[in-house]
């Protein structure tokens, strides 16, 4: 009877063993592969371009570019210091970077990788995107606390829209709206992008500090990542709050995978979450996969869903460090994580 007792509890235990690996990584994502990038310098935003299969990183005073598969060097965008994204007008072939520390905009060929043009914005240009709905460049300027909006076909700014915070990131619904996170007021901004102007300010409380802002258009909700371990939900038809989830500390950035209907929080501390959309007011935590620490911004491909993190090795912090002291990185060791579901 106690052997047959036992047996049954190994069993369970078996069981119980397997279960709890298996929620640990439902989602399947894990680091397939490193790409590693020889020149120096910090980073911020990652971009994917699909329409070439061009991987794109900011990088101190340039712009590496790489084969998305391989991650074979495809050259450079040069001068673009203090940079901090890039986006894509793929039907003119033209890419922007936004030069935080230049207070401009760089216009590159994207065949070519020459430097076609640059256009002064508002001050430190952070977050830049194309918005399919209006074929505007948008850059959020943390500085002068705007946006500039840019013809893509002429690379002027034809209008510069005052927020009323720090606009950190920005997205679109696709439909005449964009929506902002105001990193120092715990909003979310909403613009008319037709007749640029803010009409709406929606709190996120108890979300602190957003960073990284995702949308599902289809569901319409907005998914903001928020400097306090919190990822909120937002109806962006309304502004309320439609749920809140745990997540790492220093997110800086948010994914979506339409097709998956995975929402993912990029955070410092060296964890991707890894959210389901079950519906679209109900959403679940299916895992927290271990990534690196620093890997806190993300680019997440639509066509192969898989999911980039750059970062860099760095070295321990002694004992006796100071509180606010950051670590130093390790020269010559930044590097891209891809995560891969299969």
């Amino acid at each position: 009877m106690k052997k047959y007792l036992s047996n049954i509890s190994i069993i369970i235990i078996l069981i119980s063993g397997s279960a709890v690996a298996q929620a640990q990584n439902v989602s399947g994502y894990h680091i397939a592969k490193t790409f590693h990038i020889a020149s120096s310098g910090g980073w911020d935003y990652i971009a994917v371009d699909t329409a070439s299969n061009k991987l794109y990183q900011s990088h101190g005073t340039q712009v590496n570019i790489l084969d998305k598969t391989t991650g074979d060097s495809l050259g450079i965008i040069p001068n673009t210091t203090g940079v901090h994204g890039i986006a894509f007008a793929d039907e003119l072939g033209k890419g922007y970077t936004s030069n935080g520390k230049l207070n401009n905009v760089t216009v590159f060929d994207l065949k070519t990788n020459n430097v076609l043009n640059q256009i002064a914005t508002g001050q430190n240009p952070d977050a830049i995107f194309y918005d399919a709905f209006s074929k505007k460049i948008i850059t959020c300027n943390g500085l002068s606390k705007d946006l500039s909006i840019i013809d893509p076909t002429t690379d002027n700014v034809v209008a510069t829209i005052p927020v009323d915070g720090k606009p950190e990131t920005a997205v679109s619904d696709n439909a005449g709206k964009i929506y902002i996170n105001l990193e120092d007021k715990n909003e979310i901004e909403v613009v008319d992008i037709v007749k640029n102007e803010v009409v709406n300010h929606w709190q996120i409380t108890p979300g602190d500090s957003p960073t990284g802002l995702a949308i599902d258009t289809k569901t319409k909700r907005l998914f903001a990542g928020c400097g306090n371990k919190l990822l909120m939900v937002i109806n962006a038809t309304n502004g309320k709050i439609v749920d809140s989830l745990p997540i790492g500390a220093r997110c800086d950035g948010v994914g979506f995978d339409i097709d998956l209907k995975y929402v993912f929080a990029s955070c410092g501390d060296g964890t991707l979450t890894v959210i389901h959309e079950v519906s679209k007011n109900e959403f679940k935590v299916i895992d927290v996969v271990s990534t690196k620490k620093g890997a806190r911004t993300i680019a997440v491909d639509g066509q192969t869903h898989k999911v980039y993190l750059p970062t860099a090795d760095y070295e321990a912090m002694p004992l006796n460090a100071a509180k606010g002291i950051k670590p130093k990185i390790i020269p010559g060791t930044f590097q891209i994580l891809v995560l891969s579901n299969n």
